[in-house]
């Protein structure tokens, strides 16, 4: 199953994600130890081409990198020639003189990242690329779902929020449709298209919603970079209408649902402070997650990976 990027979720088999997720599981391993490197990728260069802001996403493949031992140069968009006209594809060439084995990208604009792979031998892992995809926060995702339920399938996961503009969303739930998971979205109607994936049902109304009775209500932060109209009256009608209010925590409570959110959190609109402290919140496991998953995903990357580095 060799594999040279990782552009989406869509394109993976199902056998490549059970191994992505089973891989990860070691990798998490590693975090208790007293040493938590493997020279898996010792001699291989990683270059991070972030040109949209991140703190979770860059950092975590920072660190999963260093973790399995690569050298790492974090490319500083906003120091390079791309500030004097520089062309992505000029700048990739450029980086391709580097002979860098990896390159991972975050770019506004769907589909860049497939672009740039088309035009190197790197391998190219999408960190995020507009409103298309996010395929590793996918698969951190199923990874926090199967550590607390070790067959997911016909569980059911809600989605809730900015449908419209999250590639959280689409990358999300075809990781868990893979998986068997049941899927909803909930959401305002200009947030919630209703040309989307087959088989996935769509709420307007929290109520509604809440009696198909979900295992995990999964958060979506508020894109208000990415609306360039607006798709509800307020913040403050956006989390009376959809957010988890204190009211709807203790609810969430006594139902014995989890919580997730891929961050950063708007606090006061997709949720209320106290969902932080909630006992099923799954926020920080995501962040952890992140590190194994992607720990994996560069591992499976790297050509003639076969041979056991653990």
């Amino acid at each position: 199953m060799a594999r040279k990027d990782l552009l989406d979720i869509s394109s993976l088999k199902r056998e490549e994600i059970d191994l992505l997720l089973d891989q990860a599981i070691p990798f998490k391993e590693l975090f208790t130890r007293s040493v938590k490197k493997v020279p898996a990728l010792k001699g291989k260069s990683v270059l991070t081409l972030f040109y949209e802001p991140s703190t979770r996403t860059h950092s975590s493949f920072e660190v999963a990198a260093k973790r399995l031992s690569a050298d790492v140069t974090n490319f500083d968009v906003r120091h390079s020639s791309v500030t004097k006209g520089e062309s992505v594809r000029e700048t990739v060439e450029t980086l391709q003189a580097m002979r860098t084995d990896y390159i991972i990208v975050r770019h506004s604009r769907s589909g860049l990242p497939a672009a740039i792979a088309a035009q190197t031998n790197a391998s190219v892992i999408n960190a995020g690329d507009g409103a298309h995809a996010h395929p590793t926060q996918a698969l951190l995702d199923a990874f926090t779902i199967k550590e607390k339920f070790s067959d997911p399938a016909g569980k059911k996961v809600l989605i809730i929020g900015d449908i419209l503009h999250s590639r959280v969303a689409r990358s999300t739930s075809c990781i868990l449709k893979k998986l068997g998971v049941n899927v909803a979205f909930l959401g305002p109607g200009s947030l919630n298209p209703r040309n989307g994936p087959e088989g996935i049902r769509r709420f307007t109304s929290y109520e509604d919603a809440m009696k198909w009775s979900p295992d995990i209500v999964y958060l979506l932060r508020v894109q208000m970079e990415r609306q360039d109209a607006p798709f509800f009256p307020s913040l403050r009608e956006y989390h009376r209408l959809y957010g988890i209010t204190d009211a709807r925590l203790e609810d969430i409570r006594k139902r014995g649902l989890y919580l997730m959110h891929p961050g950063p959190v708007n606090r006061g609109v997709e949720l209320c402070d106290a969902v932080m402290d909630y006992e099923r919140s799954l926020i920080n496991d995501q962040v952890e997650n992140g590190i194994a998953a992607r720990m994996a995903v560069l591992y499976y990357l790297k050509p003639n990976s076969n041979e056991s580095h653990m």
